[in-house]
């Protein structure tokens, strides 16, 4: 059974004041081991990759970047919605948001590496073989405490 959706949120890209925001939100599950940790400089770095969700009175309650690896490539990362509104919407509606903004670039792939394949495979990402993927993806695992043996699944959609 599916929760009930939120209302009303606001899609959007972020800006300098969500910084703080965003990192608090990424580091919860960082802390748990599900995604990688983001410091103030990573996040105020690749600002312009994050897009972020608002509930009523503007609480940040997810964020999710776009990443642009190569001129056929981008990578969906640092996708958290807050924990007490999850499997409401708020993380496809990001998703979505992301893949949009893929095709506006012209970008015809694009991938994630995640514990949530079965998320990602409602949205229309198909599994495919880690090897499958440029080895500069990797870059950002170096910093994993589960490099090199990483256990995400890889995800792809083609646009």
């Amino acid at each position: 059974m599916k929760a009930a959706a939120i209302a009303p949120v606001s899609i959007r890209k972020a800006i300098i004041g969500d910084v703080g925001r965003i990192q608090a939100l990424v580091n919860h599950y960082a802390s748990k081991e599900t995604m990688l940790g983001l410091s103030l400089s990573e996040i105020y770095d690749q600002i312009r990759d994050f897009t972020v969700a608002e509930g009523p009175r503007r609480t940040l309650i997810g964020v999710c970047a776009l990443h642009v690896i190569w001129d056929d490539l981008a990578e969906i990362r640092s996708l958290a919605v807050d924990p007490k509104i999850r499997r409401r919407g708020v993380g496809r509606s990001l998703v979505e948001h992301c893949l949009e903004e893929a095709r506006g670039l012209q970008i015809p792939k694009v991938f994630a590496l995640t514990y949530q394949a079965e998320f990602f495979r409602r949205i229309g990402f198909e599994r495919v073989d880690k090897a499958e993927l440029p080895h500069k993806v990797w870059r950002d695992c170096l910093k994993c405490t589960k490099f090199p043996n990483c256990d995400e699944t890889a995800v792809l959609k083609i646009l």
